[in-house]
């Protein structure tokens, strides 16, 4: 599949950002293969005794992206959705990019967690005015490249980008062949990692682990038993606080600098994650949408959630339940005008 960068994103999760090409995006979706028009998904029922309520809020469609972090968003926004608002909640497992045009069709009412994308807000917001800007996650976002701590204490001049083909030999797979081997995740998350590499003129090759647990099962086993590992990761994440990845140092990011994959040279940018909203639903007087609008919460709000859930095998729902029971303060300070 040939995948086309034009604005900005995650996968560089996440300005530095791909995106794909329409008629891909299309047919293409993370997380179960779900797509645009087709219904594989999960729904919640109102709570109990609120259908004066439900009525109000009605149905919230909330596009659920391939990463754990956003299912922690997901999780605790539907708990409140439907506990507090007597919402119907519609969960969607839909590629990044995919989602965007569910706003469009009335499939995606709410992204809870945007990765810049400056080329479908431009297309979505501004050309064709079916969604709109919600405010901020009060997350920042940082996607970057990194080696298992083990390595970063060994060869301490690793992590620095301009002395990785010096160690290239050690990260060569039978996968990448006479290339030292780079990780990225799943496949939908569309990074700038390949034309960097070919740009920065280093001896590696991107291979995809296929999804963010696999991509974290492998520097993991790499840190345990001192093998080589290079590759793509970002925070907010759970798993840095078990696994204290250390980041290579990229020539510094400025505006502009991965404008073309073509010359792009630079290093991700910091993300002021956001939410984006169908039009439709953002003036549909729905309490949802009050509510959605004033969530934010921090890193580390949405890394234990996303550990109760990857680590501790939680369902999303209890992980919910568990995080809303211990920090009603927050959770109250959603609700108040």
């Amino acid at each position: 599949m040939e995948l086309t960068r034009i604005g900005s994103p995650r996968g560089a999760r996440r300005t530095a950002r791909v995106a794909l090409v329409a008629t891909f995006a299309l047919a293409l979706a993370a997380c179960g293969g779900a797509k645009v028009g087709e219904d594989t998904t999960s729904s919640a029922a109102p709570a109990p005794g609120g259908s004066g309520t439900a009525a109000a809020c009605g149905t919230v469609n909330i596009a659920i992206n391939p990463w754990v972090g956003y299912e922690a968003d997901a999780a605790v926004v539907a708990e409140l959705l439907q506990s507090k608002l007597g919402c119907t909640v519609v969960k969607k497992n839909l590629d990044e990019q995919v989602s965007w045009q569910g706003f469009g069709t009335g499939e995606v009412d709410v992204i809870l967690e945007n990765w810049g994308h400056e080329d479908l807000k431009k297309k979505y917001i501004e050309e064709q005015k079916v969604a709109v800007e919600v405010g901020p996650t009060g997350r920042e976002g940082k996607i970057g490249w990194f080696v298992v701590p083990w390595m970063a204490e060994k060869y301490p001049d690793i992590t620095d980008s301009a002395n990785l083909n010096k160690y290239a030999d050690l990260f060569k797979t039978s996968e990448s062949g006479d290339k030292g081997q780079f990780l990225d995740g799943d496949p939908g998350f569309v990074t700038i990692d390949g034309p960097l590499i070919k740009n920065l003129g280093l001896n590696f090759k991107v291979i995809y682990a296929g999804s963010e647990a696999a991509l974290i099962t492998s520097f993991r086993q790499a840190e345990k038993d001192k093998k080589p590992a290079i590759g793509y990761f970002y925070s907010p994440q759970w798993f840095l606080s078990e696994v204290p990845l250390v980041n290579v140092k990229l020539p510094p990011y400025t505006p502009g600098c991965d404008a073309d994959p073509k010359t792009v040279k630079c290093d991700y940018p910091v993300y002021n994650l956001d939410k984006i909203a169908s039009a439709k639903f953002a003036t549909s007087g729905s309490p949802g949408y009050d509510f959605v609008k004033k969530f934010q919460w921090t890193n580390d709000d949405q890394n234990v959630v996303a550990k109760y859930i990857a680590v501790d095998k939680m369902s999303p729902e209890d992980a919910a339940k568990k995080w809303i029971a211990d920090n009603q303060a927050k959770v109250d300070a959603w609700f108040t005008s």
